[in-house]
């Protein structure tokens, strides 16, 4: 019934196309602004006689004078009507609402249920409450311990999820300086990047890249931060140089690829 619904809209917000579908063509041209005058003309002598303003004879004689005009009007051929036009305008009227169900066929997702503010308000209490009770456990550990580590792994990476880049920032430097890993270092160091700490990541990237240095992702990260801080020239020099070390099955090289196209 919802696509019969939205079928019925459609057709609802195109009837104005239809109409001017099934109006028939308006003729148009100097034939048409004379006739049009000329009538406006009579119109004005039967009102002037009519206030008695003209006698019967000089009204005779002006009516006749137009008549005269409007006969002796040049005829204009009537503009060749363009069928196919009309089709694609008549094709028009299905495409358009069948060509936006197909789009949201394909890209969206009418099997979703809807989700009121008021569930959406609730599922985020729900995410805080848990959070709280994550760091309520992490500070329940020794701080040192991998445990520790752990909790901050997995609460950095909730707070990233739900879009908290500054508290997820500040757990995986939680996790960093229990123990230093490239891994969570190149999580951070994007992180950093994106919030503008050009020299932060600078550090966290250059400590990282002395554990692994040939890790593609801290390779790409350390020319991204060239390109943020407006030396694009080092940036593709890095990117260059990763990429010939990239193999050509890579799932990132066509990212790589596009990044460098994006150069200035």
């Amino acid at each position: 019934m919802i696509w019969l619904l939205f079928l019925a809209l459609a057709a609802l917000a195109l009837a104005p196309l239809g109409l001017v579908l099934l109006r028939p063509p308006r003729p148009q041209g100097r034939r048409e602004a004379d006739l049009a005058l000329y009538r406006a003309q009579l119109a004005e002598l039967e009102r002037e006689q009519a206030a008695g303003r003209l006698d019967e004879a000089a009204f005779a004689a002006a009516r006749t004078e137009v008549q005269r005009r409007l006969l002796a009007a040049p005829a204009e051929p009537a503009p060749p009507a363009n069928p196919r036009s009309a089709a694609l305008l008549a094709a028009g009227l299905f495409l358009i609402p069948a060509g936006g169900i197909a789009l949201y066929l394909w890209h969206g997702a009418p099997d979703v249920p809807a989700a009121p503010y008021v569930e959406r308000a609730a599922a985020a209490a729900r995410d805080d409450a848990l959070l709280a009770q994550l760091r309520s456990r992490i500070e329940s550990v020794p701080p040192q311990s991998e445990g520790a580590r752990q909790g901050w792994l997995l609460l950095g990476n909730a707070e990233r999820g739900r879009g908290r880049m500054d508290a997820a920032a500040e757990a995986f430097s939680r996790a960093l300086a229990i123990r230093f890993d490239a891994g969570v270092a190149a999580e951070l160091a994007e992180l950093q990047i994106g919030r503008g700490e050009m020299e932060a990541a600078g550090t966290v990237i250059a400590e990282a890249m002395r554990q692994d240095a040939r890790d593609p992702r801290l390779r790409f990260l350390s020319g991204l931060l060239e390109a943020r801080a407006g030396r694009p020239q080092n940036a593709r020099a890095t990117w260059q140089a990763l990429l010939a070390d990239t193999p050509a099955e890579a799932p990132w090289r066509p990212f790589l690829e596009r990044e460098l196209q994006n150069l200035p």
